[in-house]
């Protein structure tokens, strides 16, 4: 990430915090010679599509588009509305889960964003990749980082018992704070370049 790149970030968090009039959110984002901005929940989501990007050696900013966390699903009216046509008129895409589809899709409505481009996940992100690995890949990559311990821990909890190993995983990566983000770029540096999450790889393709 570059210096203008996390400034921006920064700056239109302010402004998404009501903390300035975005005038030089836009200063900003002209700088850059911004045209997408895609939109994602949170800073794992954020790793593993940057992760993504330099595996296929793409510099997303000299593409004219920068990732964001909106630190929570809830906020995609907010940041629609400060990045699409009724703020700095950028192109906005990015990521959703399924059960949060309808909810995006009322919120970029009212936000002015009518050509809708999100790419959407069965459950979330981390649920995409643990099934683009397999389980078995996924244990490889936690016994590597020294987290085997660990995950054996999670998986002798009586509320892990009977879960199918996928959603075990899933739950295990939300466990400590921190982990989801590591993982985010671990489990996306072990996929092969064409064995993407379908998701991912039309984000990518479409940026």
């Amino acid at each position: 990430m570059t210096v203008e790149t996390k400034a921006f970030r920064d700056e239109l968090g302010r402004w998404a915090a009501g903390g300035s009039d975005g005038e030089t959110a836009g200063e900003l984002a002209s700088g850059l010679g911004l045209r997408t901005v895609v939109l994602l929940e949170g800073p794992s989501d954020v790793a593993a599509v940057e992760t993504l990007a330099a595996r296929h050696g793409r510099d997303l900013v000299a593409d004219g588009a920068c990732l964001v966390s909106m630190d929570g699903a809830m906020n995609v009216a907010r940041y629609a509305a400060l990045l699409g046509p009724p703020g700095l008129g950028l192109r906005i895409t990015g990521l959703c889960d399924a059960r949060e589809q309808p909810f995006y899709e009322r919120g970029l409505r009212r936000a002015g964003v009518l050509r809708q481009e999100f790419f959407v996940c069965v459950a979330d992100l981390e649920d995409e990749l643990i099934r683009a690995l397999g389980p078995e890949r996924v244990e490889e990559v936690i016994r590597a980082e020294g987290d085997l311990r660990a995950w054996r821990t999670f998986l002798n909890q009586p509320a892990q018992h009977g879960r199918a190993p996928d959603q075990r995983m899933r739950r295990f990566l939300g466990t400590k704070k921190g982990r989801k983000i590591r993982y985010g770029t671990l489990l996306v540096e072990a996929l092969g370049t064409d064995r993407a999450p379908a998701p991912l790889d039309g984000l990518l393709a479409s940026l």
